[in-house]
């Protein structure tokens, strides 16, 4: 490792890619599966957002030793394992709000 790099900044990138890739696997998945359908991946919004936040906190612990020591350089790693968690954060969101208005659309469609 690099003098401004070091295992959390590696973790938060680790987790921030999981991140990202949670929900779209979990969708890609009931296109494969009979008793697994698209409101199922709903499952792993928590999931998703839990390692966005786990890849925030990682990418702040990194930040914070790396400007605590004397080499006090940017680190790109814990940057990059920032900027995922909060894509996969976003991710999570937009799946909660689609989510959201299903269940509205099937609530007002049902009333009829």
């Amino acid at each position: 490792m690099r003098a401004g790099e070091s295992r959390a900044a590696w973790g938060s990138l680790v987790v921030g890619i999981l991140s990202v890739a949670t929900m779209p696997l979990a969708i890609y998945g009931t296109r494969f599966s009979g008793s697994y359908n698209l409101l199922h991946a709903g499952f792993a919004i928590p999931v998703t957002a839990g390692l966005g936040l786990a890849a925030l906190g990682l990418s702040r612990r990194s930040r914070r030793r790396a400007s605590a020591s004397l080499a006090a350089q940017r680190d790109g790693v814990a940057v990059a394992g920032y900027v995922l968690g909060v894509v996969g954060l976003c991710i999570a969101a937009s799946a909660l709000v689609a989510l959201g208005v299903y269940g509205l659309l099937e609530y007002v469609g049902s009333r009829d």
